[in-house]
């Protein structure tokens, strides 16, 4: 098919340069990384960044933000105060430059001893790339004893440029700040609803990395404001105790350093500061890396660094120790990492980001300092502190042979599960039906080989498989993988349903086969006896599927087939009755004609009749489909009553135990 050519000419009047508001209001991805809440979001952390640079220069203490019911945003800091006035270098107002100029600011001159020493603003793009992408903004600023305000619209200042800047006495002597209050554009980004947690989370880091600041969070509901501060006194090493609590394997210890270099012979060098606060830890594991303030959430050269240095020192000395076995190979990052925790807060007055958005850096020489500085200090660290070097040892060691082990399983049972040969071929005892039809296909799962051959000649062939599981299979949330995925029972189950497995074990995490779109059947019916070994039965059944495949559960996938506990016959009709309740309906309804009781056989000794009429038919039989009321709800449920927790256990069968006695089967 050919394409259709345009009738438009494309001439010398085809280049366009977009100018002034229109760089950002038509394309502010290419600021903000995103047109969408993410580049919302970077926006206002544009506004945010500028007072965190005023703070770490010392100038107030307290950062206020403001999130406004209909979406605005006020950042308010008690700074030197945004110069507005004349330039007289510039031969321009300063407010021009800040807010209507891309490229313009007062942080260019940061390596050259200017007025920051290290600032999260380098690019002298975030207010003006803010104000441009903004409904409307409004800018007041305290210094020199003087109240000055500005106002724009969309992208242009309000009012004649000459008199678009108001000034007047503070009223309030010694007063300094800066307060923007400004609401982002609909027509720029396709959404403003920045999340509280976003609000809280970015706070919350700013003043991980800025000690002894306080940042207020103001979010307006419809009771009003809610307020609350974050402050660490102590930056990242109080963050880190908060994190870990005492539940570390070693003390924190936090170190920092000084240096001076440049990332190419030819180029100028530059002042960097390291600080980092580190401990390790058998049940919590982080890393974060901060420069500038900024998170750097895609790490860079702060990550390669300690991916490096700490990997080198702690394989060292597990050498130096003769811990290694014979042949064994050497521990990765990922096994030092598994039980780290590491914040670093460095800070450099010069710096490459990968992109406005600063969630990488790429600085050679920061990268080497901070190699060569945590290299040097661990090293030193693991030789005076032995007895808990010998712990960081023994910790990565068994992260890295966990680690090995999962990978053998794991390959074990990516190559089990995709074999291509058929699966009536090579699952024992499974009976296949006919449709191929996955919309169509029912498989039951069945107590033993018995019941299996009763379902078979009452089944429907052309839509209805049975799959018999032989004797009690695994408690799966007592078990851990490797010994599950050596049950012959469990991964007969996982062939026939098809769909693979979710295995919620980072060591595990490349697996990989689940797929819902390759489950072979439209329901997966368990079918049991009424009986508390079949109750049982059932309960290990439902346990194996929401450890391994919790998303069938979840999506509805998963029915309980109902058993009739007794046969009522009366004359020529015949009654099933389901539960105690039902048995007395029916006597009642039968009154005093002469009847039979039998309590139900086991599945197996039923006749095809009976077992198509109560268990099969889908017209007649009845299935309880397995729907968690939430699935928070169901996992603590399984974790509680087949878990671990003994203790809770107990608890719970001593509180609620009562409610259940007239479900018992005493018989």
């Amino acid at each position: 098919m050919s394409m259709a050519k345009s009738t438009a000419s494309y001439g010398n009047d085809s280049i366009r340069q977009l100018k002034d508001e229109e760089r950002v209001r038509l394309r502010p991805a290419v600021i903000f990384g995103s047109d969408g809440l993410d580049g919302c979001s970077h926006a206002a952390f544009e506004i945010l960044s500028n007072a965190v640079d005023e703070a770490r220069q010392g100038f107030g203490n307290l950062i206020t933000l403001t999130a406004f019911a209909d979406g605005s945003i006020q950042v308010e800091d008690h700074g030197r105060g945004c110069p507005l006035d004349w330039n007289p270098k510039e031969k321009r107002f300063n407010w021009e430059l800040v807010f209507c100029e891309l490229y313009a600011g007062g942080k260019y001159n940061n390596n050259q001893g200017g007025d920051y020493d290290f600032s999260l603003g380098t690019n002298g793009l975030g207010s003006c790339a803010t104000q441009y992408a903004s409904e409307y903004m409004d800018v007041t600023v305290w210094r020199d004893n003087t109240k000055y305000q500005l106002h724009f619209k969309k992208g242009k200042v309000v009012g004649a440029k000459k008199k678009a800047l108001q000034s007047e006495p503070s009223g309030e002597p010694g007063r300094t700040g800066t307060t923007i209050k400004w609401r982002p554009d609909l027509e720029v980004f396709t959404s403003i609803d920045i999340p509280d947690e976003w609000y809280r989370e970015t706070m919350r880091r700013q003043a991980v990395v800025n000690a002894n600041v306080t940042f207020r969070l103001r979010i307006e509901g419809v009771d009003g404001f809610t307020e609350e501060d974050f402050c660490y006194p102590k930056g990242i090493e109080d963050y880190v105790l908060e994190k870990v609590g005492t539940e570390y394997l070693t003390e924190p210890i936090f170190i920092q350093a000084d240096r001076r270099g440049r990332d190419r012979d030819d180029l100028p060098d530059y002042n960097v500061k390291i600080t980092a606060c580190l401990c390790f830890s058998r049940s919590f594991q982080m890393q974060e890396y901060y420069h500038n303030s900024s998170w750097l959430e895609n790490g860079g050269s702060p990550e390669k660094a300690a991916r490096s240095a700490l990997t080198s020192a702690i394989d060292a000395y597990i050498k130096a120790q003769g811990k290694y076995n014979k042949n064994e190979s050497a521990i990765k990052w990922q096994d030092v990492q598994d039980c780290l925790v590491l914040v670093t807060n460095c800070f450099s007055t010069q710096t490459s980001y990968e992109n406005q958005t600063k969630k990488a850096i790429n600085n050679k020489f920061i990268q080497q300092a901070m190699t060569a500085f945590f290299k040097e200090r661990l090293e030193t660290y693991l030789i005076e502190n032995k007895p808990a070097a010998d712990k960081i040892l023994e910790q990565v060691l068994i992260n890295k042979r966990s680690r090995e082990n999962a990978e053998k399983t794991r390959q074990s049972i990516k190559t089990n599960l995709q074999q291509k040969t058929d699966m009536a071929n090579r699952v024992q005892k499974f009976i296949d039906c006919r449709s191929k039809d996955k919309e169509r296909r029912e498989i039951y799962i069945v107590e033993g080989d018995s019941a299996a051959g009763a379902i078979r000649t009452s089944r429907d062939a052309e839509f209805q498989g049975v799959m018999p599981v032989r004797g009690k299979i695994l408690n799966c949330l007592k078990e851990d993988y490797p010994r599950i995925f050596k049950s012959d029972i469990i991964m007969d189950l996982l062939r026939v349903l098809g769909c693979g497995v979710e295995v919620n074990d980072k060591r595990m995490k490349n697996l990989g086969t689940f797929d819902l779109a390759n489950l072979n059947w439209s329901k997966v019916i368990i079918c049991t006896d009424a009986d508390v070994d079949g109750y049982h039965i059932r309960t290990l059944i439902l346990t194996m599927l929401y450890r391994l495949v919790p998303t069938l559960i979840n999506e509805g996938f998963v029915y309980i087939a109902e058993s009739p506990l007794y046969e009522i016959n009366c004359k020529e009709k015949t009654y099933f009755a389901y539960t105690e309740l039902e048995k007395n309906g029916i006597l009642k309804e039968i009154g005093d004609q002469k009847c039979s009781i039998n309590r139900s056989k086991g599945l197996g000794e039923n006749d095809p009749d009976m077992m198509w009429l109560t268990t099969m038919n889908p017209e007649t039989r009845r299935l309880i489909k397995v729907e968690p009321e939430s699935v928070e709800k169901m996992q603590a449920m399984f974790d509680l009553l087949l878990g671990n927790d003994d203790e809770g256990r107990k608890k719970h069968i001593a509180e609620h135990g009562g409610e259940y006695l007239d479900q018992l089967d005493l018989q």
